[in-house]
């Protein structure tokens, strides 16, 4: 039989087969080991058959495969907002004023009515002291004022004694000198020389008196200054508040002995220590770099970490000298306190705000690679097509979050957030904004 005449290319590998069993020459093992093979044979061309459906699935989704191979991408848009660059320091609240309050006059302490944490106005009775002394230092003082009106009295009457004599006097020479001259020879010179003494003798003790008067007058004057003096001196036996505050600490008890506090000795104790929080300090060492945006009247925002509140705050004067040793200038914050709910030694952080830019265009730090200096650098915008882009800009001024950009973007473009190190220009991305932006663009 000739085998050579089929055509088994045509022919699937089923129809070889029952052809094979049909031919009569066909010894009969040759025709068990072929129905031994069929099997096999039958598995083989399903195998052919489902590979070559999967060749051509893989083929007419290969486009798809391939758009979703592009990276996923963390974006952001460039957006106008304002900017403030700030510095934050430390500093720890002192009271506005606090004082030592010494007595001027040295004594026993008769009482005293305040306590620590007691708050006080101006002018408030803190403790009256005890000097026995000082009512005879008194009496005598008034003895003294009394005395001297009289030496006033009785230099007015001596005045008024010479006044009449000078009168006398002056009368008599003034009449014989008339007589003379109307009748010449008739007098005497010498009477007439005489009266003439006598007057101006006369004149000479009225001028007396008059000082005599002016002394009087003024030992008056002394005397009354005198006892003022001393009742001055027993007034400050009466020690009052010179401010509103609280006390802080007590110092002397009923029966102290105090000392005059004229001077600073050490030795001399005071009364009390008197605070006054209603008004409190925060004296911050601005560095060298910073003192140029400094001035009096800058608002500032005092954070209290202990209380967990913020509050408003001023600066109100600085030193206008930078310590060599520290190169920082001492400037004072006033923080109004009405409710006492600050207390002095509390530490408090103070945003001292270096400048400030409204309405300026910037993106997030992570979107910008800084180039050789702080002004300039570039971003890898995504374009509408979803391509990179590389530009370059101009940057400005530095938050903590955010960074101007002065050229090279435009507002409402996107730029890329996240890792950035493996894209390339024109390369195809999958664009995905950050959640915060996101959110913010439902609530709008």
């Amino acid at each position: 039989m000739n085998y050579a005449s089929e055509s088994p290319s045509v022919e699937s590998p089923l129809t070889f087969t029952l052809q094979s069993l049909n031919v009569s020459k066909m010894s009969r093992s040759f025709a068990r080991n072929l129905v031994f093979r069929l099997p096999a044979i039958l598995i083989v061309w399903f195998a052919s058959f489902v590979s070559q459906s999967c060749s051509q699935s893989s083929h007419a989704e290969a486009p798809e495969y391939k758009v979703a191979q592009a990276p996923t991408v963390s974006v952001t848009r460039a957006k106008a907002e304002d900017m403030s660059r700030a510095m934050v320091l430390t500093a720890e609240f002192k009271p506005f004023q606090e004082i030592d309050v010494m007595a001027k006059v040295a004594g026993y302490v008769k009482k005293i009515s305040v306590d620590v944490g007691d708050r006080v106005k101006q002018g408030e009775l803190l403790a009256v002291l005890e000097i026995p002394e000082m009512a005879d230092d008194q009496a005598r003082g008034q003895s003294m004022v009394s005395r001297s009106e009289a030496e006033v009295a009785r230099a007015r009457d001596e005045l008024q004694r010479a006044e009449s004599s000078h009168k006398i006097a002056h009368l008599s020479y003034t009449r014989l000198a008339e007589v003379s001259k109307q009748k010449a020879g008739l007098v005497a010179q010498q009477e007439i020389d005489d009266a003439q003494g006598k007057d101006l003798v006369a004149e000479a003790q009225v001028n007396a008196a008059k000082s005599s008067l002016s002394a009087a007058e003024q030992q008056v004057q002394v005397s009354a200054a005198e006892l003022q003096k001393i009742k001055t001196l027993f007034d400050y036996t009466r020690v009052t508040a010179p401010f509103a505050g609280v006390i802080t600490k007590r110092y002397a008890d009923t029966g102290s002995m105090i000392q005059a506090g004229t001077s600073s000795s050490t030795q001399v104790m005071p009364l009390v220590k008197l605070s006054e929080n209603s008004l409190l300090r925060l004296v911050l060492p601005v560095p060298e770099s910073a003192v140029p945006t400094v001035h009096v009247g800058q608002r500032v925002e005092v954070r209290v970490p202990t209380l967990g509140r913020t509050f408003p705050g001023r600066v109100a004067r600085f030193s206008d000298k930078v310590a060599s040793a520290t190169r920082t200038m001492d400037t004072e914050v006033d923080v109004p306190n009405p409710t006492s709910i600050l207390i002095p030694g509390m530490y408090a952080e103070v945003d001292l705000t270096l400048d400030h830019r409204s309405d300026v265009l910037a993106v997030p730090i992570p979107a910008v690679d800084l180039g050789s200096d702080e002004s300039s650098g570039q971003v890898k915008v995504v374009t509408p097509e979803n391509r990179i882009e590389i530009r370059k800009v101009q940057l400005g001024m530095q938050t903590a979050n955010s960074i101007e950009i002065r050229s090279g973007l435009r507002a409402g473009e996107t730029v890329v957030t996240g890792n950035r190190s493996s894209l390339h220009e024109g390369e195809e991305v999958r664009p995905k904004l950050l959640t915060s932006e996101v959110t913010r663009e439902v609530a709008h």
